[in-house]
């Protein structure tokens, strides 16, 4: 039952990014989302008396008054006032607008005296502490009248539902990944700690299909940085930032290098290991029996077979790293098995990908 669940909202999702996104207008400008989180009825965090709501509205103000500078930007809010907004509504405008990019803007809160700025894009939580600011970003669609309808029975408070809603489903994450970066260096020239690029399961980033980041100005509840921010000097710091980081992350898009750009992170600087368990990319089924050996699967190395009724399957690497194997699912796209996918095996035996990847979110 609770598999079912994951997968309808998944689907729900597919259908609901992908059919707006399909059916949009041919555009001649560059289109940037900016989308500034909570309002209305959702104030967001009030850490030292101050509304998130109203910090991240007058810093997303801001990047778009600098970003229509340009004639080559086209602009478009999720929310230009006070209001409340869906999550997937959000998600929807970005998609209709068939836009390039899509940056939410939000302030974080903590029980100490904790500080910093941080971006994240969507990915697997890694720790508890990304999971954290996920669940509370995401614990926003409990405002939302026929929460449990639109987002299929999917629980922000359950580990396991935040990482149904990215696998296989990371196809923007190298540009989303570049853009955080550029945001990050912004950040520490202002002489902000840096919290770094990080990932975790936010579904209003999983909603849009497109290059999309989420960024933590800081934290409304640390006594400095809560004034900082609140401050008309703080937001428009904070804002030229991100705008000079959109734009050069759109400079490089019109000189098409933003592949050949190294993104300067290591998500959380370690490997994401998962004891006992091996991933494997699967690259093929087929009822003929191959070797396997690279000169039989385009060069691929490492090939390994397994053999079910009359279907031989075919896989190419062998990692108990989970970064390590999304980037052997990367290799085998580019060699032109592009609907290959990876899965996760325990003592021998294929085990699902989702149960393994829970037990390392909490």
């Amino acid at each position: 039952m609770k598999t079912n669940k994951i997968l309808g909202f998944v689907y729900f999702i597919i259908v609901l990014t992908y059919v707006p996104y399909s059916n949009a207008q041919v555009k001649d400008k560059f289109v940037v989302v900016l989308d500034a989180g909570h309002g209305g009825k959702d104030p967001g965090n009030l850490g030292n008396g101050y509304k998130e709501k109203d910090i991240a509205l007058k810093v997303v103000l801001e990047v778009g008054n600098q970003l229509k500078k340009n004639p080559d930007i086209k602009v478009v809010y999720t929310r230009k006032k006070d209001e409340f907004i869906d999550l997937f509504v959000r998600g929807k405008i970005a998609n209709r607008a068939k836009a390039d990019l899509f940056v939410s803007v939000h302030c974080d809160s903590h029980t100490t005296q904790a500080y910093g700025a941080g971006t994240f894009v969507l990915g697997l939580h890694r720790n508890k502490t990304n999971f954290e600011v996920a669940k509370k970003e995401n614990s926003v669609i409990f405002m939302e009248d026929d929460y449990k309808k639109n987002y299929a029975g999917f629980n922000p408070n359950a580990p396991e539902d935040a990482i149904s809603i990215i696998l296989g489903l990371e196809e923007y994450l190298d540009q989303s990944i570049y853009l955080a970066s550029l945001i990050q260096d912004n950040f520490v020239n202002l002489k902000r700690k840096n919290r770094k690029v990080k990932q975790a399961g936010f579904i209003v980033l999983h909603q849009t299909v497109m290059p999309s980041v989420l960024v933590e100005l800081g934290f409304l509840t640390n006594n400095k940085e809560g004034k900082y921010l609140n401050s008309k000097k703080g937001q428009l710091q904070m804002s030229h930032s991100i705008t000079d980081a959109i734009l050069k992350y759109k400079k490089s898009i019109d000189l098409n290098i933003v592949n050949d750009v190294k993104s300067p992170i290591i998500i959380d600087d370690k490997a994401l290991e998962f004891e006992g368990v091996l991933f494997k990319v699967q690259i093929a089924a087929s009822s003929r029996k191959l070797e396997p050996k690279p000169y039989n699967f385009k060069g691929l190395s490492n090939i390994s077979r397994t053999h079910q009724g009359n279907i031989y399957k075919y896989y190419h690497g062998n990692t108990s790293d989970y970064n390590k194997a999304k980037a052997l699912v990367k290799n085998a796209k580019a060699k032109g098995y592009t609907t290959s996918f990876l899965v996760a095996f325990k003592n021998g035996d294929k085990i699902p990908l989702a149960d393994v990847l829970k037990t390392n979110s909490n």
